[in-house]
């Protein structure tokens, strides 16, 4: 079964709330989810522990760089799905697991900065195709936007993307209360309520998300079966 890994040397580039996001989608379209919490902080597993997990999310955090690989294939036979958070630092455990990935995502916010972290997150992943010669399809996702407004910055930021040939996903996670919400209360996005504004809107952005992300898992799979042919 897939498994998309969410990957990014800078905290705070939204890895998590990404992760988050797909998982709880994808559930609520009656897909079943292995979320590996490979967070030091372990963000998803303490989202997990206040006991509103849909049925359909199975967290593991009791990861390491011994047995991520063996964690992801197992999760893999289990579950439709696998979503692999990273930690934020270059390891054996992040290559390993971008090893094992059919889709890598990184997240990035629309900053010189992130954009930079964002491009170490590509050349690994080159590295990884390289080492374990394989193709690895894999997607810039800028995070924190503002709906309403396109900056110059982030209109800049996907031109260099675009002129190193990189993929740049055409959604953009927006900036939400709704997101921030769904870690404080421990619930899944559609199970919010009155604890942040305009939820409708915060669905619509994490469904076309998930969308997306399958539509690139297609593109992978498609890849994939041209090589074997």
């Amino acid at each position: 079964m897939p498994t998309i890994v969410m990957a990014s040397p800078k905290g705070g580039a939204g890895k998590s709330t990404s992760a988050l996001l797909l998982a709880t989608e994808l559930a609520a379209a009656e897909s079943t989810v292995t979320l590996i919490d490979a967070d030091l902080n372990r963000p998803l597993a303490k989202w997990a522990a206040q006991g509103h997990a849909p049925a359909g999310i199975h967290i593991v955090s009791d990861v390491s760089e011994q047995t991520i690989i063996d964690t992801i294939d197992r999760a893999a036979e289990e579950t439709a799905f696998v979503i692999v958070d990273l930690e934020g630092t270059a390891s054996k455990m992040v290559s390993y697991a971008i090893s094992r990935a059919d889709l890598v995502i990184i997240p990035t916010k629309a900053s010189h900065l992130d954009a930079i972290e964002s491009a170490a997150a590509l050349i690994e992943v080159q590295r990884v195709e390289k080492a374990f010669r394989i193709a690895i399809q894999t997607a810039i996702l800028f995070t924190q936007t503002n709906p309403a407004i396109r900056t110059r910055s982030l209109a800049a930021l996907e031109a260099t993307f675009d002129e190193h040939r990189a993929t740049v996903m055409d959604c953009r996670l927006h900036e939400r209360e709704a997101y921030r919400a769904m870690f404080a209360f421990g619930l899944p996005l559609r199970a919010l309520t009155d604890q942040a504004r305009n939820i409708p809107g915060a669905i619509e952005n994490a469904q076309a998300l998930m969308i997306e992300a399958i539509r690139l898992l297609d593109r992978s799979a498609q890849t994939q079966a041209r090589e074997v042919a």
